[in-house]
């Protein structure tokens, strides 16, 4: 049996990364207990094992007594000074015994108990090895799927990428490599389950801090990010120092750094532009090359209603309404985008042309028809791939919302 306990130390030793002094201790503990467990007496049993050689020795701890009641747990004053010349009354002596004895069933207690052991040093072990990673970037190999999710070796372990955590539109084969975000570990009663993130807005800026220097030594600051992932991320970035500019050392030189990012994230585009306090300002900037006019705020609401050229509409909305919703959580404002008109005369003109051609929509209200039209719903075909999501950020109750789409997809399928 010490052959076969000096293997076990070895493996778990290099193999898994177990302390030798970690394993013979809960190994010792499970023997005794399985011992204990296997006999028919509460007996009281120590085992040690020799670390070099992983031999087993294991003694019966026995109460000195002059009046033996229980021989499994009691020893006469005569035969303890056999073991112990200087034993008294009340002292515990202990006596070896043959690792024999300890039995087969309790071998098999002990084998099924040092496994369970094992297992619980492997997990407290992954635990300890990347807590301090979680919100850092590592990087691992696809290893197979598993009812959806991926799981990728990490060396010392198995992370789990779900499906909530990867970016539209990507795939990886088993044996690619892959750079995930740490997003987390959760506890279960499998142990700890390695969470991984591609779609998580902290993957992109961890990307941004390991590339650039001026971000990683403080130097440039980023001050606020919206992302959409496998679409654009938008970034607001500042400079302590008035000589560093802070969009061109994340662009770098000919777009070197940018480049690299885009290319990790599989071609998602990312604007960057410097940080301003005064939202007005952070609003022209995060809609280049749309220009923002006839600028309002509410302050109250934190609204802004602005208007921009009908060629700057689309840009300013951007597919799916993607554009205007990073822009708004870029800013911490609602946003509120209309056409601008020549003439008071001709928007009128063309907001009631506009809600004629929304009439096709069966059962619209002319009154939220009208609404729509300002914020850029001029047709039925602009809906197309529309959330309640959209609606409600471009400034819709959600009861009106969802009114509004369920009777889009009546006009889509009456008209398919």
């Amino acid at each position: 049996m010490s052959h076969e306990i000096l293997s076990v130390l070895e493996y778990m030793e290099k193999e898994k990364g177990i302390s030798r002094p970690d394993m013979i201790e809960a190994i010792s503990t499970a023997i005794a207990s399985s011992a204990q467990k296997g006999s028919s007496t509460e007996q009281d049993i120590k085992v040690e094992i020799d670390p070099k050689t992983g031999t087993l020795k294991a003694w019966n701890l026995l109460k000195v007594v002059d009046s033996v009641g229980d021989a499994s747990l009691e020893l006469h004053l005569e035969k303890a000074r056999q073991i112990n010349p200087n034993a008294q009354v009340g002292d515990i002596v202990e006596k070896e015994l043959d690792p024999a004895y300890l039995g087969r069933i309790a071998a098999q207690t002990a084998r099924q108990a040092i496994m369970q052991r094992i297992r619980q040093f492997e997990k407290d072990r992954i635990y300890d090895d990347y807590k301090d990673t979680v919100g850092e970037i590592i990087t691992g190999t696809v290893r197979r799927r598993e009812r959806g999710d991926l799981m990728v070796d990490l060396g010392k372990a198995e992370a789990i990428l779900p499906p909530r955590e990867r970016v539209p539109g990507e795939d990886y084969a088993p044996g690619e490599s892959i750079r995930c975000l740490l997003l987390k570990i959760e506890q279960t009663n499998r142990g700890p389950d390695i969470i991984l993130s591609r779609s998580n807005i902290n993957f992109v800026r961890r990307l941004f801090e390991l590339e650039v220097t001026e971000i990683a030594d403080g130097t440039v600051n980023i001050v606020a990010m919206a992302r959409e992932p496998g679409y654009r991320t938008k970034m607001a970035v500042s400079s302590s120092d008035p000589k560093v500019d802070p969009v061109g050392a994340c662009v770098g030189a000919r777009g070197a750094r940018v480049k690299t990012i885009v290319r990790e994230l599989g071609g998602e585009k990312i604007d960057i532009i410097r940080h301003y306090t005064n939202p007005l300002q952070l609003l022209e900037e995060a809609l280049k090359p749309a220009v923002p006019k006839n600028i309002s705020l509410n302050e109250g609401e934190r609204r802004i209603h602005f208007q921009v050229a009908e060629d700057d509409l689309s840009i300013a909305i951007g597919r799916r309404g993607f554009n205007a919703k990073l822009t708004s959580r870029l800013l911490g404002w609602k946003l509120d985008i209309g056409k601008e008109e020549k003439a008071a005369v001709g928007f009128d003109e063309k907001v009631a042309k506009a809600v004629e051609g929304l009439n096709a929509i069966n059962g619209l209200n002319p009154e939220l028809a009208s609404r729509l039209v300002t914020i850029g719903f001029a047709s039925p075909e602009v809906f197309e791939g529309v959330t309640d999501g959209d609606l409600i950020d471009a400034g819709l109750s959600p009861k009106d919302a969802a009114d509004v789409l369920s009777k889009v997809n009546a006009y889509f399928q009456k008209n398919a």
